[in-house]
């Protein structure tokens, strides 16, 4: 092949990660929460060793898995105390004798009872309390996912799979927006050892937004100063997730599995631990030790960030924060409980969230 193919080739697969100054950085940030206890008790550190219907979301090439019946994921947590809601569920189907898996999984984040205030003041000046309504600003995901083996022997394991994600977006009758995009992943797992490679939003991942107001909420915009949004496309750019895991048998019936993810964004400077441009890394780890594959618990940390030192007055101190995470599970035949606590800070008034997830696994043979 000549250089100069090579080169146009190089161009047009890397063409989507050229201009990201145009691309929001914050964009869908609820795609970004985790799945699932067992992996957000873990820091979130999941490519590498991610085997169960939650990999739709960590890595789908970790979907192949699921083998022998489907397998059903369930997951609540509140954020904010209590004003967030975000729930997931996934489904899982092994087919064609184990070698691939088909999925789908949902996640939905919500606020809800938000106070429109804007007939709060009467054209007279005076305050009616009986103008303010309520509602809701909802994100929601799609992701259709397929896995397939490579490599399936004693001592290499290899897998392949891809998303195709819907995204719909929707502030009260404001605002809707319709989304899609595509991720990709790669695992593999040689003895004690794994490795995870995914891509999410590979070839940019796009929001359309449309707004509806009234003419009367257009007049009380334009009469408070506020802007009047026009349609926009928001665009998201992709991020790239490797991931390292190492699973130390401690005895017969004890395992620890330990696992290091490095997110990699390529959207200029990020308040992360290594912050550059147009490249960030943003690193988490996590452990988990099983007993006899019933009992577990967990523990991770990550999203490091540069924050204000509490008690500074003169806003001046920074210090680094960060996300710790516990957690802990139990197995009973096909149904697995998991449950996971994390905190978003580790100063003072931290926001704590209690995560609980349900496993199931639909096994005809034990209803037989």
């Amino acid at each position: 092949m000549r250089i100069s193919q090579l080169i146009k080739i190089l161009y047009l697969l890397l063409l989507p990660c050229i201009g990201f100054s145009q691309f929001r950085k914050y964009s869908n940030e609820f795609l970004n929460i985790g799945a699932g206890a067992r992996g957000l008790g873990m820091g979130a550190a999941q490519v590498s060793s991610v085997s169960d219907g939650t990999a739709g979301y960590w890595n789908p090439a970790g979907l192949t898995g699921v083998q022998n019946f489907p397998s059903i994921n369930l997951m609540h947590a509140s954020y904010f105390d209590n004003i967030g809601k975000y729930d997931y569920a996934s489904v899982a189907i092994p087919v064609n004798d184990n070698k691939r898996t088909i999925g789908l999984s949902i996640l939905r984040f919500a606020v809800d009872d938000i106070p429109n205030t804007l007939f709060l003041v009467e054209p007279d000046g005076s305050i009616n309390y009986g103008n303010i309504t309520t509602f809701s600003s909802a994100d929601y995901a799609f992701l259709f996912s397929f896995a397939q083996k490579i490599k399936d022997d004693d001592d290499v394991k290899t897998s392949f799979g891809v998303n195709a994600k819907i995204i719909y977006r929707k502030v009260g009758h404001f605002a809707t927006a319709w989304g899609f995009g595509f991720d990709a992943g790669f695992k593999m797992q040689k003895g004690r050892w794994g490795l995870g490679i995914v891509a999410k939003d590979l070839t940019t991942t796009f929001n359309a937004w449309s707004f509806n107001f009234t003419e009367k909420e257009q007049e009380v915009l334009y009469l408070t100063k506020n802007d009047i949004p026009v349609k926009s496309t928001e665009l998201t750019a992709p991020r790239l997730t490797l991931g390292t895991s190492y699973n130390f048998r401690l005895g017969s019936s004890v395992n620890l599995l330990a696992e290091a993810d490095f997110d990699f964004t390529f959207d200029g400077r990020r308040n992360t631990i290594i912050s550059g441009d147009p490249v960030s890394v943003d690193p988490h780890a996590g452990l988990e030790a099983s007993i006899k594959n019933v009992f577990f618990v967990r523990a991770g940390i990550y999203n490091f960030q540069k924050a204000l030192a509490d008690g500074d007055t003169t806003n001046q101190k920074r210090v680094w924060i960060y996300q710790p995470s516990l957690g802990a599970g139990f197995k009973i035949n096909n149904v697995s409980i998991d449950y996971a606590f994390s905190n978003l800070a580790n100063q003072s008034n931290p926001l704590y969230t209690h995560i609980f997830s349900l496993k199931f696994d639909l096994d005809k043979k034990e209803k037989k």
